[in-house]
């Protein structure tokens, strides 16, 4: 790396060795090839530098009026340069003060939007809370106020003054609520016909009585009717001391602290045979269901109640008897044992003398004979247990099909056609538990009875054969 730096330096000390010679020969060559035209040089150096003076004081007589000119005009640059600023102060001030009317402008519209939308909002709660009677006496200024916002013909002050009457008519309201209003208007009795009367709500009630008196109640609103329904008293004092009211403008009336929901749950109470009825058809066949488990069980629960019962102390003097192969007495003794035990014992006595095995198999013979009689019917319980729910999600099945119907003809709007199905589908589902739990536990109580004889039953037998089986094989120690 040295070694080149080197060779590159000597190279270019040679290289401007070369250069300063040709020049040198250069520099030669020119002054003797122009020796002879200096003079010539030499004056036309002197016109110039004459011609140079001349043009520096014409420069300098000029230079004055020229400075002159120029601090004027630099004058007025400063002058313009100063408007420019005071007119672009101006202008950012403009400017600053326009984005604040924007800004207020914006605020003023989001305020509009607000107090707009709290008066739609004020107007369509105003509709639902009035009362379905007083309907008719606002409809034109909520008709009003609810259509104004969407027409285009009005202005944002009229929409505002249309609103603003409503909000004037819900104050007015509120004050003639507190003692009462008196209006005219019809209303619907529970026949459907609609007839004329006068009006007086108070609060929240209202209460209608008809002019030509035939009708007097609270008014209320009902589920698919436009107009107000008068829900008769069940004492006729209430339904006069309504219409005296209304006629003189004033008195006392019944009020109903719950607003009717009291009515509404008494209506709903039903009797067993209404509730059953809800669940149609297959109701019926799971009611069936259930009156058949009743009956078999009373009937299994009296059989296996008279069946007789043997204890083991009661079979203690057979047994005994067997121990000691005295097969008289044991016979003697079996035969005042009743009921399937006696039985048993007595297949068993009358075959003592044969092998074990046989005898085993007689007695055995009666044991499943009598538990085939025990458990009869029982099954039947379990059938209906397993059934029942199956029963009834068939009858909810059917329930919701019979509400899609409803829904295909007369549209998802009215409830209370609807609730026919609804009701099937849930009180079959209701029906189809009680009588599975019925069953189980009738079931269980009664297979745990019917379990309990063939158990005694077994324990006696099993006694009956060991001290059968000690009494042979002692007999052969006793004779040795």
């Amino acid at each position: 790396m040295n070694d080149s730096g080197f060779y590159h330096t000597h190279l270019r000390n040679r290289m401007e060795r070369i250069v300063i010679f040709i020049a040198s020969v250069l520099v030669l060559c020119s002054l003797y090839a122009f020796a002879e035209p200096e003079v010539k040089m030499q004056e036309k150096l002197d016109a110039s530098l004459q011609e140079l003076s001349n043009i520096r004081k014409g420069i300098s007589q000029e230079k004055l009026p020229m400075v002159k000119g120029l601090n004027a005009l630099e004058d007025e640059v400063m002058d313009v340069r100063l408007e420019h600023q005071k007119v672009m102060r101006q202008l950012d001030s403009r400017n600053l003060d326009l984005n604040n009317l924007r800004s207020e402008i914006t605020m003023r519209k989001g305020e509009k939007s607000y107090i707009s939308n709290l008066l739609g909002e004020y107007i369509r709660n105003f509709e639902s809370r009035l009362h379905i009677a007083e309907l008719d006496m606002y409809q034109e200024v909520i008709k009003a106020a609810v259509l104004a916002p969407d027409n285009t013909n009005l202005s944002d002050e009229e929409i505002f003054v249309k609103q603003t009457e409503l909000v004037e008519a819900s104050i007015l309201r509120l004050q003639n609520s507190v003692g009462g209003s008196a209006f005219a208007g019809n209303a619907a009795g529970d026949d459907g016909l609609v007839k004329d009367g006068q009006f007086i709500v108070v609060g929240p009630v209202a209460i209608f009585a008809s002019d030509d008196g035939s009708m007097a109640g609270i008014a209320e609103q009902q589920l698919g009717s436009l107009e107000p329904t008068v829900m008769p008293f069940a004492d006729p004092a209430n339904a006069a001391m309504v219409a005296a009211t209304i006629k003189n403008m004033g008195g006392d009336f019944p009020f109903d602290a719950s607003l009717g929901n009291a009515r509404k749950i008494a209506e709903t109470n039903e009797t067993f045979s209404e509730h059953l009825a809800k669940g149609g058809k297959v109701g019926y066949v799971i009611v069936g269901m259930f009156v058949l488990c009743i009956l078999v069980s009373i009937y299994k629960w009296i059989q296996l109640s008279l069946v007789p019962r043997v204890s083991e102390k009661r079979a203690m003097p057979v047994l005994k008897a067997i121990l000691v192969n005295d097969h008289e007495t044991a016979a003697a003794e079996i035969r005042k044992l009743k009921g399937p035990t006696g039985a048993m014992l007595t297949a068993g006595i009358e075959h003592i003398d044969e092998p074990k095995d046989l005898v085993e198999e007689v007695m055995y013979e009666e044991l499943l004979t009598t538990r085939m009689s025990v458990n009869s019917l029982t099954p039947v319980l379990a059938v209906c247990a397993s059934t029942a729910p199956l029963m009834g999600l068939l009858g909810t099945v059917t329930g919701i099909i019979n509400t899609f119907k409803m829904i295909t003809v007369f549209g998802s709007g009215d409830v209370k056609t609807l609730s026919g199905g609804i009701s099937e589908a849930l009180v079959t589902t209701e029906m189809g538990l009680v009588v599975a739990i019925s069953a189980l536990v009738f079931y269980a109580f009664l297979s745990r009875k019917a379990k309990s004889i063939t158990d005694q039953m077994e324990q006696i037998g099993i006694l009956f054969i060991n001290r059968s089986t000690r009494a042979v094989e002692d007999e052969p120690a006793a004779a040795a």
